[in-house]
């Protein structure tokens, strides 16, 4: 039982860094079925079709990084920079890491989308990011946001509040993290109850389903808020979740030693960045969410450790191609 989505059979994986589409069937309660907070009604999650428009948005989106390599920069926390760089050039994509804030919004003119992420921040950063995120808004340059560490202390609470009126594209996140800014950006319920058990440190001590709502009213805020009227929300766990507000997915995959490497979410959000450059907020999600959970299954088999995984993961990103990326697990939420 995976809280309140229990799978029901198992994915299968073959030698050679291929896997095989999932077959799983699910029975699920999640989210809230309209636009506004209507509860939804116990109901099924079923593996979307081999030629769902989805599959084929993935197929084309991957296709399109790897055959034009597209720029998404990076202004990363200290401690991944190099995983995030590497995770983005083994997906297909090109890399550029900046440290100096002034000089994200500078390069944003040669980067076909950006990703934030809060998780080490330096005394310049709070008037910089407020003035990259509103040239990224005013320059329509798509980018993915990682709340590294939401809800703990005020500078990092003061930051995430002003973006609230020109968000990102896509939010990767953690459940406390979707739960601590939903609440930063006053979209949580009055009765309390999306409140967050709070991160420990910077994991999440809630699970995916309890955030299910918070990702909904975190990606209706993005879609009702950006110009372009497009946003979605990723939240990693052991069964991930991407949503745009109506739509929910639920991706299988991955393995329990992606928690034993430092960095996998803001990896994670890198190569999302990176897919936002050639696809729509929650195709760009889903398939850098999918292709981690397919790269991290590839990873572990037989794997001796943490170091050995890490290599392999790389190696897994760079090994799965367009169309078996596409043909990943993808349970929607009916």
């Amino acid at each position: 039982m995976q809280g309140d989505l229990e799978v029901r059979s198992t994915r299968q994986v073959e030698k050679g860094n291929r896997p095989d589409p999932l077959n799983l069937l699910a029975n699920t309660i999640v989210g809230s079925h309209d636009i506004m907070n209507q509860p939804y009604a116990p109901s099924s999650a079923v593996e979307l079709g081999e030629d769902a428009p989805l599959r084929t948005d993935i197929a084309r989106a991957a296709t399109a990084v790897r055959e034009h390599t597209p720029l998404a920069q990076a202004f990363t926390n200290f401690v991944t920079i190099n995983f995030v760089a590497n995770a983005q050039l083994a997906a297909g994509g090109a890399a550029a890491m900046s440290f100096l804030p002034g000089e994200v919004a500078d390069m944003s003119r040669a980067a076909q989308a950006a990703y934030i992420n809060v998780g080490t921040l330096m005394p310049s950063y709070e008037g910089a990011l407020a003035q990259i995120t509103h040239r990224f808004a005013d320059e329509g340059i798509p980018w993915c946001l990682d709340p590294v560490g939401a809800g703990i202390g005020e500078a990092r609470t003061r930051i995430l509040a002003a973006m609230r009126e020109v968000p990102p594209s896509v939010v990767r996140a953690n459940a406390s993290e979707v739960l601590a800014l939903e609440a930063i950006w006053g979209l949580a319920p009055a009765d309390g109850s999306d409140a967050t058990q709070g991160p420990a440190g910077v994991e999440s001590a809630d699970e995916v389903d309890s955030a299910i709502e918070a990702a909904r009213r975190v990606a209706r805020h993005l879609r009702a808020t950006r110009p372009d009227g497009l946003g979605a929300v990723a939240v990693s766990g052991e069964l991930d979740l991407v949503t745009d507000g109506e739509r929910v997915l639920r991706l299988a995959g991955g393995s329990p030693m992606m928690t034993k490497v430092t960095g996998m979410g803001c990896a994670l959000g890198g190569v999302t960045a990176t897919y936002l450059c050639e696809a729509e907020p929650l195709v760009a999600a889903t398939a850098a969410s999918v292709l981690f959970d397919m790269a991290g299954t590839v990873a572990s088999e037989d794997c001796p450790g943490p170091g050995t995984f890490h290599a392999r993961f790389l190696d897994a990103l760079w090994s799965i191609g367009p169309e078996a990326l596409a043909q990943g697990s993808i349970l929607e939420v009916e």
